[in-house]
Parts: structure tokens; C-alpha cells; sequence
């Protein structure tokens, strides 16, 4: 997970067979077998970014973002740059690298193409529950609206990607980050101190100048800003380099697990008790009015701001040094997350698609009773899991070999 680039400590926590940074010209090799932290974490993620793509509902009370400032999206970014250095590293590691480069590129268009579909299948079912449904409540929203005030130049922008849709979002950015990995694993994989600090001195000037990608036909820009969340990405990229090698990007350290604990704690009472909520607010006020730029003190998803990276460093940090935290995660009873998150991208698809499926029958039947909410969140998490076992049975099967048949 992402941590500081620190030398270690005398005193490693215990259970942490981790080891410091290796040197940046060892050779890629093959992560021995699969953590299961990461397709558990990942899993997880998607269920909430489920839950959360249908707001007005009870149960978004009880994921992550309502206990600290960073979300589920976070964990996915920086999921993603660990997942593609685990799958793409070694193919950098050689010559020629155009295999290598293809593979990743062939990715990014895969996810364009997901993308795509997520959007054309959401613009069926908002159009639907307009026509069908005698409700406007979802297209009047989420950037939908321009459907009706502008059609042309939302068809316009939605193949470049620069008109995109409420809770429609994240995929661009994921594939404007894979476009740039190559780049960012050969430079990763021999100066990775070097592309840390880049990466941060992008994300602080990107912060500081507003700068980001367009969009069409409207003005503004991409709600998840590729510049900013490509630290999150990277930090993912390194650790999963470190893994590759068998070590850690920052050892497992007392201080660091207190530390990382307070923040945690900090931002959990901030959120939960207005006292200090209210006085934390009115002191990032104060800092404000000196000037202070906004990708400091304020909580902006767009250009990932320090209380929600700082956050997000703390838990992921915290999670990894945690003894036993990887054999907890390998229980059987995680491995629905488990099985969700080795089936990302389909499952998020699908679960985006069922999200806006899940809004349009609460804003047509108009029913509002937490039994129904629960009924069609559980339905929905039920096809997710469905879907994934289906996929995963396939996969399986295809990697079995044939026997020949035996002659009569």
C-alpha cells in the first residue's frame, strides 16, 4: 500500500516480513502468489461505489466516506496502479518494449469501450424513466440534463470523452492513466524516488493552477482530473513494484502505525462529533482567508486534496502494516469480495448499470421504505456476485487444458 519514502526504523513491527526499497535497477520478477488484500479491498470497493451510486439512501451511511474524508474511489485509483504494475511491469522489463506497451494501451481502449457502454446504457435508462416513467427526477441531474438542452453537443463530446455523466466518471480517468503507464513504469521502474517527488510536484502545481483536461460542450473540466488522482496511481505503481520484489515501499514501522492511527482517529471524530467538526471547519476558514490554496485546506474530490489524500495514505498504510490483516483477508468468508474484485471492471460495469436501474424503479414506484432500499441493493449485489461467478467459471475453464479423447 502507499507510503512515505522513509529509511527504516530499529524496530519493525512483528509479522512484517517486508524489507526497504530495493534497489531500482533489480529485475522485475513474478509476485509469488496472489494477496488476497487486494482483491478483498477491491471487492469492497465496489460494493460501496455500488451503494453510493444511489443516493437518498440509508445505507450510505455506513460506507467509508462517512468515516473519513477520502471514499471508496480513492482505494480503486490506487488499486488500479498496483494491479497494473503486477500485470504489466515484467512486460517493461524487457526488450522490445512495443509488447509490453501494446498490452497496456490495449487496456486503456478496453476500458474507452466499457466506458462507453456504462454511458449509452445510463442514458437508455434515464431517457426510459422520462418516457416510461413519467419522471424527470434523473435527467434533470448529473450533467444528463444537456441531453435535452444541448443533444448535439453532448454527442459531440461524449465519444471525446469530454461531456461525461454523474456517477459516470471514473473509467476516462482510468484510461488516460493507462496511456501515460508505460512512461511511468519505465521511469518507476529505475528512478522510482524520482517519480514519486514528479508525481507529487505535478498533483501540487496541477492543485495550486486549476489546470485540467475540457470539457464538452460545456465549460469546466473532468471531474476526476487524470493530473491530480496520477499520484494515487503512481504511489499505487510503486508499491505493487516493491510487491513484485518482495518488499515494501516503506517498512512497517510503530511510529508510522500510531501516526497513520491518529489521523484516522482525527478525521473520524471530525466527521462525527460537530464540535470539533464545526471548529476544525472555521480554523481551514481561517486558512483560507490567508491565501492558502484551495488543494490544501479544502476537501475537493477533483483535485484530490491534502485531507483526503492524507487520509487515504493513513488508512491504506495502516491496513498494510497490520499484522495478520493479510491472513484476515484470505478467510473464506471474504471471498464473495474476494471473487468481486479479481472481476473488476465487468462487475463495476455491471453495478454501474444496476445503480441507475436501482434509482429509476425508486423514482417511477415511488416507494420510500429502507425494506425496499434494502431489497434492491441486496438484488443488486446478488447479480454483481452472480455475474463475477460466471465470469471467474469461464476463466477457469478456459485455462483448463483438453484431454484428447481416448481412441474406442
Amino acid at each position: 500500500m502507499p507510503e512515505r519514502m522513509i529509511r527504516p526504523a530499529p524496530r519493525p513491527l512483528p509479522q512484517a516480513p517486508d524489507v526497504a526499497l530495493p534497489r531500482p535497477s533489480a529485475i522485475v520478477t513474478p509476485a509469488r502468489r496472489r494477496d488476497a488484500r487486494i482483491d478483498v479491498l477491491r471487492g469492497l470497493a465496489l460494493v460501496m461505489i455500488f451503494i453510493n451510486h444511489i443516493p437518498g439512501t440509508i445505507f450510505e451511511m455506513v460506507t467509508s466516506r462517512n468515516f473519513g474524508f477520502s471514499d471508496a474511489a480513492e482505494g480503486f485509483v490506487f488499486l488500479s496502479g498496483l494491479s497494473a504494475a503486477l500485470a504489466y511491469a515484467g512486460g517493461m522489463a524487457v526488450r522490445p518494449l512495443w509488447p509490453g506497451i501494446r498490452k497496456i494501451w490495449r487496456r486503456a481502449w478496453t476500458l474507452y469501450l466499457v466506458h462507453l457502454m456504462i454511458t449509452f446504457w445510463t442514458i437508455a435508462i434515464v431517457a426510459a424513466t422520462l418516457k416510461y416513467g413519467g419522471s424527470d427526477a434523473l435527467i434533470t441531474t448529473d450533467n444528463f440534463q444537456h441531453l435535452l438542452s444541448d443533444p448535439l453537443g453532448v454527442l459531440v463530446g461524449l465519444p471525446l470523452l469530454g461531456h461525461q455523466f454523474g456517477y459516470v466518471n471514473i473509467l476516462p480517468m482510468y484510461a488516460a492513466l493507462l496511456l501515460a503507464t508505460p512512461a511511468l513504469l519505465l521511469v518507476a521502474m529505475r528512478w522510482p524516488r524520482a517519480t514519486l517527488a514528479g508525481s507529487f510536484a505535478v498533483w501540487l502545481a496541477v492543485g495550486v493552477l486549476h489546470a485540467d483536461l475540457p470539457n464538452l460542450p460545456l465549460p469546466g473540466g473532468w471531474f476526476f482530473n487524470p493530473f491530480a488522482w496520477q499520484l494515487l496511481f503512481t504511489l499505487g505503481l510503486l508499491t505493487g513494484l516493491a510487491m513484485k520484489r518482495g518488499a515494501r515501499l516503506v517498512p512497517a514501522r510503530r511510529d508510522l502505525m500510531l501516526a497513520s492511527g491518529g489521523v484516522l482517529l482525527v478525521s473520524l471524530v471530525w466527521l462525527k462529533w460537530p464540535a470539533l467538526g464545526n471548529a476544525g471547519n472555521a480554523t481551514l476558514g481561517w486558512i483560507a482567508a490567508q491565501g492558502v490554496p484551495g488543494v490544501i485546506r479544502d476537501f475537493d474530490k477533483t483535485y484530490v486534496s491534502v485531507p483526503r489524500l492524507l487520509h487515504f495514505l493513513a488508512l491504506a498504510y495502516f491496513l498494510s502494516a497490520l499484522p495478520g490483516f493479510r491472513r484476515f483477508c484470505e478467510a473464506k468468508a471474504l471471498a464473495p469480495l474476494a471473487l468481486l474484485g479479481r472481476q473488476a471492471l465487468p462487475v463495476f460495469a455491471l453495478g454501474t448499470i444496476l445503480s441507475f436501474t436501482v434509482r429509476a424503479l425508486r423514482e417511477v414506484s415511488g416507494i420510500e421504505a429502507m425494506v425496499f432500499d434494502a431489497a434492491l441493493i441486496v438484488a443488486g449485489i446478488a447479480a454483481m456476485l452472480g455475474f463475477a461467478a460466471i465470469l471467474e467459471a469461464s476463466r477457469r475453464a478456459a485455462l483448463t487444458p483438453v484431454r484428447p479423447a481416448s481412441a474406442g
